[in-house]
């Protein structure tokens, strides 16, 4: 009687796991560097227009085949043009040792803390943004959401420091080496200062506003981010979100702006809920 034989497709060797894992892990930092940005609506127009080809060539429409079949024909070609910014960024990525590193930023962690709840205190940063604006102290924080803005981090000083009110008016006080440039905040910490963000192009952008909202503008554009700016020449405060500007914003607004945009607690939640508890 001859020996049961399995199949060879159903032969799986150690390889083949390793396999599996490190293009599970390559995949994950591609979405993790997609992930918030406008690339990754690119990304699901291009797939539209690939299931759009497939449908008109099933139902044999010759003329919209044709012309869809040159587009899809110089498809990767046209991925490495529109993906450039996002390839050179992963790049980067696997450059350093931030794939593999046991710290905060490493695959690992992010795979274990994945969907933790973000929490933030949000009276300091109300807080400072005040006094930075009675004393005309220019300043601007950006709060991450989905997207960390892994690479805009590499470019100013880490701190992966606490959020302090004195901290924050310490970064912009005119004289600190860490005053230009922008504060990047992930979750509770101050992830890095003096950072540097890409300038928004739009034609529409108001003349009388700066650098530091045109940066603003730029990242919020590019990312999912929102972001805070207190004008050096008025002290006022400027709200930015998904390439939207909102002028003029009081502290009162500023507070639930920040509980209502990035899903967090006050001070004051935070310390009923421990009562409670």
């Amino acid at each position: 009687m001859l020996p049961f034989m399995v199949p060879a497709f159903l032969q799986i060797r150690f390889l083949d796991i390793i396999d599996i894992l490190l293009v599970a892990v390559l995949l994950y930092q591609l979405f993790m560097l997609i992930r918030g940005t406008g690339a990754l609506n690119i990304f699901l127009g291009i797939l539209s227009i690939y299931l759009l080809w497939w449908l008109v060539r099933m139902f044999e429409m010759e003329l919209l085949t044709a012309i869809l079949g040159q587009f899809i024909s110089v498809g990767v070609l046209a991925l490495i043009i529109v993906f450039q910014p996002e390839i050179r960024k992963f790049l980067l990525l696997i450059g350093t040792r931030s794939l593999l590193t046991k710290g905060s930023k490493g695959i690992f962690k992010k795979l274990w803390t994945f969907g933790e709840e973000t929490k933030l205190n949000v009276s300091p940063i109300v807080n400072a943004c005040e006094n930075l604006s009675l004393s005309k102290t220019g300043a601007l924080l950006v709060f991450t959401n989905r997207n960390e803005l892994e690479f805009f981090l590499e470019t100013g000083e880490m701190l992966d420091a606490k959020i302090s009110q004195q901290l924050l008016e310490s970064i912009f006080y005119k004289n600190s080496p860490l005053h230009d440039g922008a504060v990047i905040i992930t979750g509770n910490r101050i992830k890095a200062a003096r950072c540097v963000l890409p300038v928004s192009e739009n034609p529409r952008f108001p003349q009388t506003l700066g650098l530091r909202h045109r940066a603003a503008l730029g990242i919020t554009e590019q990312s999912d981010a929102v972001a805070i700016v207190v004008s050096e020449q008025t002290g006022r405060i400027a709200w930015f979100k998904s390439g939207q500007i909102r002028r003029n914003i009081k502290p009162l607004q500023l507070k639930e702006l920040l509980a209502k945009e990035l899903l967090v607690r006050s001070e004051e939640t935070s310390s009923t809920e421990q009562k409670e508890a």
